[in-house]
């Protein structure tokens, strides 16, 4: 990651965006939502996070801040406590990476003060005032017993806590030159370190809300270096661990959490197991300006090459799991250089199964930057905390909340979804005859993709075929053709390709029309161009083996001899088709 962090939520673009962007206004939720009880601990196995009796829990968390210089988690002059955690999950997120600065236990004077004094002592009156309304019983606890509070109602609405160290001395984060970015900096001491992360982890030895301690946000600077990172960061482990043996121990990488390359030839050697998770960040900007200057296609295969040598390959070692516990972006859809982030983004986090927390719930801050009540464009909440920004963007994140695999989640047979990124969509089949479309990934059919190059319908004679350009596709059983062969193409390798069976074996990809039906078209924007968007051409097979609440077998079962030769028919018709079109 580079230093535009600090930016971010400032940048206006005037480029035009790919999805529906809309900003709705909803009346505050003060009812209950139906959750999943918070586990009694959490362990790890290989690459996956699990609880108590082995089975998986997938991290769905927002981050939520609490590191500036009021220290005291953003947004509640908005709303009370209680509505913001019931919000949280309400949106389907289990988990808050909550965000705290080290003098915050340090240094007992911050430690001490009072909500009310510390907001006093920065002018920030208004934002009292809306406290002193919304959550009068804060105002007179000092700041540490606040961030308890916090934590405490976040574990009563049934979510989880991270316990983020995000920077020594409270302010906004990060750069280079902030001086709170390695061992060794001016505020950044690593034995005063190591002192705050045990207070910390004591703290809250036996809550039932926190289940991990992320050691230190984004190291980076003039400072890092690799010797000095493996000293300090099992030294900090090991601490936190002896402090709190229940929690999971989080440790963050290089160059602004962009870099954990170094793993794979010497791993952590720490004294216990079953806790270690290691941590990653990755924007749009941590790759400057890439995505709107090249074309989309092959920026992201470069980035997610990389990104994948610089830290996914801990997924492929399986050591520990790996959590990438920043990613987000610009909410209003300006962003040309977000958007097209985004939308490949979507499609690994969904092949990867990845553990995430998105930055950010926060909707306004107290004080950012000298500036009072700044909006963050980056935020999931409206600038007073009440509704979601933009409920498009909700609806597309909705699609990763819930895991796809792991250790007990095996209601099936592993099979794979059609995921379709840009929408957050699957692939479904509504009847018979009827063309396919998206929808719900949670009711999506079982695919299965083999050694022939065939997408069929599990457990069924049905395969996918290409019908021609602009046309839906259909399920058919004559699958001997090269319509019925689908290829992963393109440096993103989310173009699935197919040829018609014309004289010329034109080449076709799966698309998306207007109406979510399931069409094909002329492959696009598969290289140098800069302005094309392939966003509606992008699928990703991924891998699940979780129930569904529909089955292949409910919406088609095996067809009788008269439907058989209707279907045949119907290939026979459609081959002919396509070669009378070359004729």
């Amino acid at each position: 990651m580079n230093n535009n962090k600090h930016n971010r939520g400032l940048l206006f673009f005037s480029t035009s965006f790919y999805f529906l962007s809309i900003s709705v206004y909803i009346l505050c939720y003060n009812g209950q939502h139906a959750m999943a009880a918070l586990p009694t601990s959490l362990n790890t196995n290989s690459r996956w996070i699990v609880d108590e009796n082995g089975r998986r829990v997938k991290l769905a968390c927002t981050n939520w801040v609490s590191h500036l210089e009021p220290m005291l988690a953003e947004g509640l002059s908005k709303q009370p406590l209680d509505s913001i955690s019931k919000k949280i999950r309400t949106m389907g997120f289990n988990c808050v990476r909550l965000t705290w600065p080290l003098f915050l236990v340090t240094n007992d004077s911050l430690a001490s003060v009072t909500v009310r004094k510390s907001f006093q002592s920065l002018r920030l009156l208004e934002s009292l005032s809306g406290i002193q309304a919304n959550n009068p019983s804060l105002l007179d606890l000092p700041v540490i017993e606040a961030l308890q509070a916090v934590v405490s109602n976040l574990g009563q609405n049934d979510v989880m806590v991270i316990l983020d160290n995000h920077i020594s001395k409270p302010g906004w984060c990060c750069s280079n030159f902030d001086d709170n970015g390695f061992f060794g900096d001016k505020y950044f001491d690593p034995q005063l370190w190591i002192k705050g992360l045990t207070k910390m982890a004591s703290i809250f030895n036996g809550s039932t809300s926190v289940v991990g301690m992320s050691l230190r946000n984004e190291l980076r600077g003039r400072k890092q270096n690799v010797k000095d990172w493996y000293t300090y960061m099992q030294q900090g482990a090991e601490a936190v661990h002896a402090a709190n043996p229940n929690i999971l121990v989080m440790l963050s990488g290089l160059n602004f959490d962009a870099d954990l390359s170094f793993l794979a030839k010497q791993p952590v050697n720490l004294t216990f197991t079953g806790k270690l998770v290691h941590e990653v960040h990755l924007y749009a900007f941590t790759n400057s300006h890439d995505w709107e200057n090249g074309n989309v296609n092959q920026v992201c295969g470069n980035v997610m090459n990389g990104w994948m040598r610089r830290a996914g390959f801990l997924l492929e070692q399986g050591v520990a799991p790996l959590f990438l516990s920043e990613f987000g972006i610009d909410q209003r859809g300006t962003n040309v250089n977000d958007n097209r982030y985004f939308n490949c983004m979507m499609g690994v986090a969904a092949e990867l199964d990845l553990d995430w927390a998105l930055w950010s719930l926060v909707g306004s801050y107290y004080l950012r930057q000298g500036v009072l009540g700044m909006e963050e464009f980056y935020g999931i909440l409206d600038y007073n905390w009440c509704g979601t920004r933009n409920s498009s963007f909700m609806e597309i994140i909705s699609s990763i909340q819930a895991p796809l695999q792991g250790p007990g989640i095996s209601e099936r047979t592993q099979y794979k979804i059609i995921y379709h990124p840009s929408t957050g969509l699957c692939v479904h089949r509504k009847s018979l005859f009827a063309p396919l479309e998206l929808g719900s990934c949670s009711t999506s059919e079982g695919w299965d993709y083999t050694p022939q190059k065939h997408i069929s319908l599990k457990g069924t004679y049905f395969c996918l075929l290409a019908d021609g350009v602009g046309k839906p596709v259909k399920l058919g059983i004559l699958c001997t053709d090269t319509n019925s062969q689908w290829e992963t193409i393109s440096e993103s390798k989310m173009h699935l390709q197919s040829k018609l069976t014309d004289k010329n074996r034109t080449a076709v990809c799966l698309d998306v029309d207007s109406n979510n039906t399931v069409v094909t078209n002329s492959c696009k924007c598969l290289s140098r161009d800069k302005m094309c968007d392939p966003s509606s051409q992008w699928f990703k097979l991924v891998n699940s083996t979780r129930s569904t609440s529909s089955t292949a077998a409910e919406l088609l079962s095996l067809p009788n001899n008269e439907q058989i030769q209707e279907i045949q028919l119907d290939d026979l018709k459609g081959n002919d088709d396509q070669e009378s079109t070359t004729q």
